[in-house]
């Protein structure tokens, strides 16, 4: 536990359901116990007491109505939300960014570090996959809002002094987007709960984890294992879960959000976890490597920098339920050592990010 001298303010951009960024949240309120958090809005019970009891001040998005089910519609107030809180008086920013986190203002004298888990996705690698789920009014909406967002979004990425990005991927797309580079820092994984037992059968379902959110693209494990009559566990939750629903046979369950222990019980008796989309980083696939589980995912984003093909899961290249099939045949061919798998995902024990994170704060801030 570190307690500065100096007055720190860590600004999340939202609160609404459990996931990677706020485990990477968790972190840095441990790191530093006496920093303020301020986040653009934020659910009821939607996260830990932890973090919740850490929130100092929101932004007037709390305020707007039909909250719960409507912020994504709030978006384009979301840089004038950022803009306004309070942030005079303290010495350093961590930004944990995903959306526009990074554009916070900064007192004239304070340094601003952004942690990105990644540029908005909305606006850039994922705007037509966004775009192309909506009616002709809102598609056109959308697309003067997503031009204006950004310029916006390019032109405060100039705010924080330093950046540091989850994963080379999206570090490259940092330096494209942006034209800054980034250094990358793995998020924190805990590899001391997130561990095997010994002699634990595995049993005869995969399982894939993590928000229900359209570019998590869980459709395409859903119709592989719909198509092949695997067993299928979903432990998450999110808006995509209805849709997703109706799509899914009977072999197919869904969980909903799960608690840790839980969590790390279905990663030590399924078969595998599939990870389906592409990641920007994929906590959830060192959590499962780190209990000796397997891995198949798509080989875009985190997983290539997670999974090693063949040693610790498998990969496929196609966004799409065939190249799924294909690969859940490979990997039921193959052997997997468990011991292995758990020193891969050693690379990304949560000590790491801690001893990375501590030096580049106390460097930025004279030592």
């Amino acid at each position: 536990m570190v307690r500065p001298t100096f007055k720190i303010a860590i600004v999340h951009d939202w609160l609404v359901r459990p996931g990677g960024a706020e485990r990477v949240l968790a972190n840095l309120l441990n790191l530093f116990p006496k920093a303020d958090l301020f986040v653009l809005f934020h659910i009821p019970g939607a996260v830990s007491l932890e973090i919740e009891s850490k929130i100092k001040r929101t932004s007037f998005i709390q305020r707007l109505p039909g909250l719960r089910d409507h912020y994504p519609e709030y978006l384009p107030l979301f840089p004038k939300a950022v803009e306004s809180l309070p942030l005079n008086g303290y010495d350093l920013i961590i930004s944990s960014s995903y959306c526009v986190a990074k554009g916070a203002k900064a007192g004239r004298w304070a340094k601003h570090i952004c942690y990105c888990h990644t540029p908005m996705r909305y606006v850039w690698h994922q705007k037509d996959y966004y775009q192309r789920k909506l009616d002709p009014i809102p598609r056109i909406i959308f697309e003067i809002s997503a031009s204006w967002l950004r310029s916006w979004d390019r032109k405060t990425s100039a705010r924080p002094d330093r950046i540091l990005a989850n994963s080379r991927s999206v570090a490259f797309r940092i330096e494209k987007y942006y034209g800054r580079t980034a250094d990358v820092v793995y998020p924190p994984v805990d590899t001391v709960f997130f561990c095997p037992v010994q002699k634990k059968r595995r049993s005869d379902f995969f399982l894939t984890t993590g928000a229900l959110v359209p570019y998590k693209n869980y459709e395409i494990a859903i119709a592989a294992c719909n198509n092949t009559g695997h067993k299928l566990l979903l432990a998450g939750d999110g808006p995509e879960r209805e849709r997703l629903e109706r799509r899914a046979g009977p072999n197919i369950k869904f969980l909903g959000w799960q608690a840790p222990e839980k969590l790390r019980e279905l990663y030590r008796t399924c078969r595998a976890l599939i990870a389906p989309g592409e990641e920007d980083f994929g906590i959830a696939m060192v959590e499962a490597q780190a209990c000796g589980c397997p891995v198949i995912a798509y080989g875009k984003g985190g997983a290539k920098e997670i999974v090693l093909p063949d040693r610790t899961g498998v990969i496929f290249n196609e966004p799409s339920s065939e190249s799924l099939e294909q690969a859940i045949e490979k990997f039921e061919k193959m052997h997997f050592n468990p011991i292995d798998i758990r020193v891969s995902a050693l690379r990304f024990k949560a000590e790491s990010f801690r001893q990375q994170l501590l030096s580049i704060v106390y460097r930025m801030m004279g030592g």
